[in-house]
């Protein structure tokens, strides 16, 4: 384990022998991060920014960011090279953050300078007043698409699935399996990068809220296929 303090921000960086078992995790079928602790999510290492800390919960354990400087980095892309994909994350907005908030970023990264392109897949919440609706955002070389509905508003501090589809022609999204937006878009496979949870990957737009699980298919679901998830109180 290496910390350094990096523009007064305490920056924790776990080191795993573990690649065998991060390959394994990489056999066929989905990929599923639970998060139920900070030196490794899924098998990878991650880079610790901030405070982030493990919560007991009614669904298990989880990670909670406190909206100011906590975040998690994960370096892998776990959606590089699909074709079409659905990527699920069972998480839990509080109130009391940002109006805007980037939760969670998969960021291909350039293989000759290894900076993070303008490739990217976001979940990202919208807080109004009491209540926030999701943004589920795709960018590749081929085309972009925001779904942002803000008249499809959730209660704060409850639990909550939300998921992004594409099935090769349309760009869906959910919460709770519900509909909340979809368009045609263009899109190319995104290539090899990294992850961060609870910020955008260049460490704008923290996150206050806790976040349980994530899981990510090549392929398109149905609604009736994803994770499922009871709303509860904190």
């Amino acid at each position: 384990m290496k910390a350094a303090n990096i523009g007064g921000v305490l920056v924790v960086v776990f080191a795993l022998g573990s690649q065998a078992r991060a390959q394994e995790r990489k056999s066929s079928g989905p990929e599923v991060w639970i998060f139920d602790r900070i030196e490794n999510i899924g098998g990878l290492p991650t880079t610790v920014l901030g405070h982030p800390r493990v919560i007991d919960t009614a669904l298990g354990k989880a990670v909670e960011f406190n909206g100011i400087d906590d975040a998690l980095f994960i370096g892998e892309h776990p959606l590089a090279g699909a074709e079409t994909f659905t990527f699920e994350a069972i998480f839990r907005p509080d109130p009391g953050g940002a109006p805007e908030q980037r939760w969670f970023h998969l960021s291909e990264q350039d293989p000759a300078t290894g900076k993070d392109t303008d490739t990217r897949l976001l979940f990202e919440t919208r807080l109004i007043a009491d209540r926030w609706c999701l943004d589920a955002f795709v960018n590749t070389p081929a085309g972009n698409k925001a779904l942002l509905d803000r008249g499809l508003l959730h209660p704060l501090g409850a639990w909550y699935h939300v998921a992004m589809v594409y099935d090769g022609t349309e760009f869906r999204s959910y919460v709770n399996r519900v509909l909340q937006g979809k368009a045609a878009v263009a899109f190319v496979p995104e290539g090899k990068g990294r992850a961060s949870v609870g910020v955008r990957i260049n460490r704008v737009n923290f996150f206050k809220g806790a976040v349980r699980e994530a899981r990510f298919t090549r392929r398109a679901l149905q609604p009736e296929e994803f994770l499922t998830v009871h709303s509860e109180p904190k």
